[in-house]
């Protein structure tokens, strides 16, 4: 695990909770204390599970997977990873955590045997609990990289999802954005408040969505017609609703950031933090998908 950020220490937590035996290098001086803690919070009874690295080489040496975490800029995740690719094994799969730079920019300078092993593995936060992982491979990632990352996602609990091409975003984080976009320009419009809308999304959308998705709460949602039937009738009054065009500048935004920060705290409050991973615990449960953290 290069990089113990939230989302490094989240990965490595359920990685170790699934018997694998992690080991962690980040250059924050805090090191050795972060991975106490992801012992203890990973219920491992082995402390060796989770191990502190003193260089990147000796974390990597050893390794099958390397996941990597760390900032989210082009120049630095390819020096990283031309690191890691100097000190791993022939075998191992370099994956990055990475929200939207893409295996072929990460890789583009790699010798073909190492660009074939780089993949992205993009994780929904917090990861140790969030099943999604999106798999995306790179213009010369080739199929067994692939599919060794689509078992291993699957081994710790998780539900790859495989992309067939290459997008800035990926499919989660496109989504989102689309949200995001139209909830700004609400509130910028004065339309509707900051605290409102996030609960007319939870009394709507975020419980259907927690059932199906966006194409299948549709499809189920046009009768016996599907999709078809819905797009039928309903599909010209979508169509005639015009893309949001907010100002997602710092200035445009602070009406939104001012709203948002009196509902819900700066910094966020701790326990809404904990009722959402409460909630979001109690949904994969109902929904049945194990998992373990």
């Amino acid at each position: 695990m290069i990089g113990a950020g939230t989302i490094g220490q989240s990965r490595t937590r359920l990685f170790a909770s699934h018997g694998m035996t992690v080991t962690v290098f980040d250059p924050r001086p805090d090191l050795a204390d972060v991975v106490d803690q992801i012992r203890t919070e990973s219920g491992v009874g082995d402390p060796r599970l989770v191990r502190m690295a003193d260089s990147l080489a000796d974390a990597v040496a050893d390794a099958d997977l390397i996941q990597e975490n760390g900032p989210e800029r082009p120049e630095v995740k390819q020096e990283l990873f031309a690191d890691i690719a100097a000190s791993a094994p022939d075998h191992a799969v370099f994956a990055t955590s990475s929200s939207a730079i893409t295996a072929s920019v990460i890789a583009e300078a790699m010798p073909a045997d190492q660009a074939a092993r780089v993949i992205v593995g993009h994780p929904f936060n917090p990861p140790h609990l969030m099943p999604l992982v999106e798999v995306v491979p790179g213009a010369h990632t080739t199929e067994d990289t692939v599919e060794r990352s689509l078992a291993f996602y699957a081994s710790v609990g998780r539900r790859p999802v495989r992309l067939h091409k290459e997008s800035t975003g990926f499919v989660g984080n496109r989504l989102q954005n689309a949200v995001l976009r139209e909830a700004v320009y609400l509130v910028e419009e004065g339309i509707v408040d900051a605290a409102d809308l996030d609960d007319a999304v939870k009394n709507s959308l975020g419980l259907r969505w927690s059932a199906v998705g966006p194409l299948e709460g549709m499809h189920l949602g046009g009768g016996e017609g599907g999709l078809r039937g819905f797009m039928k009738h309903i599909g010209p009054s979508f169509a005639s609703i015009p893309p949001a065009t907010p100002d997602m500048g710092t200035e445009g935004m602070e009406p939104v950031f001012t709203q948002v920060e009196a509902a819900y705290g700066q910094p966020p409050r701790a326990e809404l933090v904990e009722k959402r991973d409460w909630v979001q615990e109690a949904v994969l449960g109902v929904t049945g998908q194990v998992h373990k953290q």
